[in-house]
Protein backbone atom coordinates (compact mmCIF):
# COMPACT_ATOMS: atom_id res chain seq x y z
CA UNK A 1 0.00 0.00 0.00
CA UNK A 2 1.29 3.49 -0.88
CA UNK A 3 0.34 6.58 1.12
CA UNK A 4 -0.38 9.77 -0.80
CA UNK A 5 -0.53 13.10 0.97
CA UNK A 6 -3.06 15.62 -0.28
CA UNK A 7 -0.62 18.43 0.58
CA UNK A 8 2.70 18.89 2.30
CA UNK A 9 4.20 20.53 5.35
CA UNK A 10 7.43 22.45 5.06
CA UNK A 11 9.82 21.50 7.85
CA UNK A 12 12.60 24.00 8.50
CA UNK A 13 14.71 21.89 10.81
CA UNK A 14 15.36 18.14 10.90
CA UNK A 15 14.25 17.79 14.53
CA UNK A 16 10.94 19.62 14.06
CA UNK A 17 9.18 16.60 12.57
CA UNK A 18 10.01 14.53 15.67
CA UNK A 19 8.45 17.22 17.87
CA UNK A 20 5.02 16.97 16.23
CA UNK A 21 2.37 15.73 18.59
CA UNK A 22 1.60 12.03 18.04
CA UNK A 23 -2.10 12.76 18.42
CA UNK A 24 -1.90 15.34 15.62
CA UNK A 25 -0.22 12.77 13.42
CA UNK A 26 -2.87 10.19 14.29
CA UNK A 27 -5.61 12.70 13.59
CA UNK A 28 -3.98 13.62 10.27
CA UNK A 29 -3.82 10.01 9.18
CA UNK A 30 -7.47 9.65 10.09
CA UNK A 31 -8.26 12.88 8.22
CA UNK A 32 -9.78 14.93 11.08
CA UNK A 33 -7.04 17.47 11.91
CA UNK A 34 -7.75 20.86 10.34
CA UNK A 35 -4.10 21.91 10.60
CA UNK A 36 -2.66 19.10 8.51
CA UNK A 37 -3.85 17.60 5.24
CA UNK A 38 -5.14 14.05 5.28
CA UNK A 39 -2.99 11.18 4.15
CA UNK A 40 -5.07 8.95 1.96
CA UNK A 41 -4.09 5.33 1.40
CA UNK A 42 -3.92 4.43 -2.26
CA UNK A 43 -3.80 0.87 -3.52
CA UNK A 44 -1.63 0.65 -6.64
CA UNK A 45 -3.20 -0.70 -9.79
CA UNK A 46 -2.28 -4.29 -10.49
CA UNK A 47 0.83 -4.51 -12.62
CA UNK A 48 0.36 -5.59 -16.19
CA UNK A 49 2.48 -8.70 -16.64
CA UNK A 50 5.31 -8.25 -19.09
CA UNK A 51 5.19 -10.96 -21.69
CA UNK A 52 8.13 -11.52 -23.99
CA UNK A 53 7.12 -11.65 -27.62
CA UNK A 54 6.70 -15.22 -28.77
CA UNK A 55 9.36 -16.59 -31.05
CA UNK A 56 8.06 -16.98 -34.56
CA UNK A 57 6.71 -20.41 -35.28
CA UNK A 58 7.59 -22.09 -38.55
CA UNK A 59 6.05 -25.10 -40.27
CA UNK A 60 9.39 -26.36 -41.55
CA UNK A 61 13.11 -25.69 -41.45
CA UNK A 62 12.81 -24.42 -45.03
CA UNK A 63 10.30 -21.82 -43.81
CA UNK A 64 12.53 -20.82 -40.90
CA UNK A 65 15.51 -20.34 -43.23
CA UNK A 66 13.45 -18.49 -45.85
CA UNK A 67 12.16 -16.06 -43.18
CA UNK A 68 15.69 -14.86 -42.30
CA UNK A 69 17.17 -11.67 -43.68
CA UNK A 70 20.47 -12.82 -45.23
CA UNK A 71 22.28 -9.59 -44.27
CA UNK A 72 25.02 -9.69 -41.66
CA UNK A 73 25.36 -5.91 -41.38
CA UNK A 74 22.05 -5.57 -39.55
CA UNK A 75 22.80 -8.26 -36.98
CA UNK A 76 23.62 -7.20 -33.43
CA UNK A 77 26.02 -10.13 -33.18
CA UNK A 78 27.58 -9.62 -36.63
CA UNK A 79 31.00 -11.13 -35.90
CA UNK A 80 29.58 -14.31 -34.34
CA UNK A 81 27.11 -14.60 -37.21
CA UNK A 82 29.88 -14.15 -39.79
CA UNK A 83 32.00 -16.87 -38.15
CA UNK A 84 29.09 -19.29 -37.78
CA UNK A 85 27.89 -18.70 -41.34
CA UNK A 86 31.45 -19.23 -42.61
CA UNK A 87 31.63 -22.59 -40.85
CA UNK A 88 28.22 -23.62 -42.18
CA UNK A 89 29.25 -22.55 -45.68
CA UNK A 90 32.63 -24.30 -45.77
CA UNK A 91 31.63 -27.43 -43.85
CA UNK A 92 28.14 -28.12 -45.17
CA UNK A 93 27.01 -25.91 -48.08
CA UNK A 94 26.18 -29.01 -50.17
CA UNK A 95 24.28 -30.72 -47.35
CA UNK A 96 20.54 -30.66 -46.66
CA UNK A 97 19.34 -27.78 -44.46
CA UNK A 98 19.06 -30.12 -41.45
CA UNK A 99 22.76 -30.97 -41.87
CA UNK A 100 23.72 -27.32 -42.17
CA UNK A 101 21.73 -26.51 -39.02
CA UNK A 102 23.35 -29.43 -37.21
CA UNK A 103 26.82 -28.08 -38.09
CA UNK A 104 25.83 -24.66 -36.71
CA UNK A 105 24.48 -26.30 -33.56
CA UNK A 106 27.71 -28.22 -33.01
CA UNK A 107 29.59 -24.92 -32.87
CA UNK A 108 27.03 -23.31 -30.56
CA UNK A 109 27.02 -26.43 -28.34
CA UNK A 110 30.79 -26.22 -28.07
CA UNK A 111 30.58 -22.64 -26.75
CA UNK A 112 28.36 -23.91 -23.92
CA UNK A 113 30.23 -27.11 -23.14
CA UNK A 114 33.15 -25.80 -21.08
CA UNK A 115 35.49 -28.00 -23.16
CA UNK A 116 35.91 -25.48 -25.97
CA UNK A 117 36.20 -21.71 -26.12
CA UNK A 118 33.05 -19.81 -25.08
CA UNK A 119 33.05 -17.57 -28.17
CA UNK A 120 31.70 -18.73 -31.55
CA UNK A 121 34.59 -17.24 -33.54
CA UNK A 122 37.12 -18.78 -31.16
CA UNK A 123 35.48 -22.19 -31.59
CA UNK A 124 35.50 -21.90 -35.39
CA UNK A 125 39.11 -20.71 -35.58
CA UNK A 126 40.44 -23.03 -32.86
CA UNK A 127 43.57 -24.71 -34.15
CA UNK A 128 43.04 -28.17 -35.63
CA UNK A 129 39.23 -28.16 -35.49
CA UNK A 130 38.09 -27.09 -38.98
CA UNK A 131 40.15 -27.78 -42.09
CA UNK A 132 38.96 -24.67 -43.96
CA UNK A 133 40.53 -22.32 -41.36
CA UNK A 134 43.93 -21.03 -42.50
CA UNK A 135 46.29 -19.37 -40.07
CA UNK A 136 43.46 -18.82 -37.56
CA UNK A 137 41.33 -17.02 -40.17
CA UNK A 138 38.17 -17.88 -42.05
CA UNK A 139 38.76 -17.41 -45.79
CA UNK A 140 36.87 -14.64 -47.56
CA UNK A 141 33.56 -15.64 -49.08
CA UNK A 142 31.75 -13.95 -51.95
CA UNK A 143 28.75 -12.41 -50.13
CA UNK A 144 26.69 -12.59 -53.33
CA UNK A 145 26.74 -16.38 -53.51
CA UNK A 146 23.34 -17.95 -52.90
CA UNK A 147 24.94 -20.74 -50.84
CA UNK A 148 26.55 -18.17 -48.54
CA UNK A 149 23.29 -16.22 -48.13
CA UNK A 150 21.65 -19.53 -47.19
CA UNK A 151 24.47 -20.24 -44.71
CA UNK A 152 23.83 -16.85 -43.08
CA UNK A 153 20.11 -17.66 -42.80
CA UNK A 154 20.87 -21.09 -41.29
CA UNK A 155 23.27 -19.47 -38.81
CA UNK A 156 20.54 -17.01 -37.79
CA UNK A 157 18.07 -19.86 -37.28
CA UNK A 158 20.63 -21.62 -35.07
CA UNK A 159 21.56 -18.51 -33.08
CA UNK A 160 17.88 -17.71 -32.46
CA UNK A 161 16.99 -21.34 -31.71
CA UNK A 162 14.22 -20.95 -34.27
CA UNK A 163 14.24 -24.64 -35.23
CA UNK A 164 15.30 -27.71 -33.29
CA UNK A 165 18.27 -29.54 -34.72
CA UNK A 166 18.08 -33.31 -35.13
CA UNK A 167 21.61 -33.35 -33.67
CA UNK A 168 20.83 -31.03 -30.76
CA UNK A 169 23.42 -32.38 -28.29
CA UNK A 170 26.26 -32.97 -30.78
CA UNK A 171 29.74 -31.58 -30.14
CA UNK A 172 31.47 -33.18 -33.13
CA UNK A 173 30.78 -34.19 -36.69
CA UNK A 174 32.77 -36.06 -39.28
CA UNK A 175 32.36 -37.36 -42.78
CA UNK A 176 30.88 -40.80 -43.04
CA UNK A 177 33.58 -43.38 -42.27
CA UNK A 178 35.45 -41.27 -39.68
CA UNK A 179 34.64 -41.25 -35.99
CA UNK A 180 36.10 -39.27 -33.10
CA UNK A 181 37.38 -41.61 -30.40
CA UNK A 182 35.14 -42.09 -27.37
CA UNK A 183 32.20 -40.18 -28.88
CA UNK A 184 28.59 -41.39 -28.95
CA UNK A 185 26.70 -41.14 -32.23
CA UNK A 186 23.77 -38.67 -32.16
CA UNK A 187 22.58 -38.48 -35.77
CA UNK A 188 23.50 -39.07 -39.38
CA UNK A 189 22.49 -36.28 -41.77
CA UNK A 190 23.62 -36.12 -45.38
CA UNK A 191 27.36 -36.86 -45.58
CA UNK A 192 28.02 -36.19 -41.89
CA UNK A 193 27.66 -38.17 -38.72
CA UNK A 194 27.18 -36.16 -35.52
CA UNK A 195 28.55 -37.20 -32.12
CA UNK A 196 28.63 -36.02 -28.54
Amino acid sequence: MTLVCAGFIGVSSPGLAEELDRSAISATVLGNNPLMPAIVPVTPAPATPTVAPAAPSFDSLDDAVAAQDPAIATATNAEALRCLAGAVYFESKGEPLAGQLAVANVIINRTKSGRFPADICDVVTQRGQFSFVRGGEIPDIDAGRATYRKAIAVAKVALNAAWESPAAKALYFNAVGRRPSGAARVASIGNHIFYR
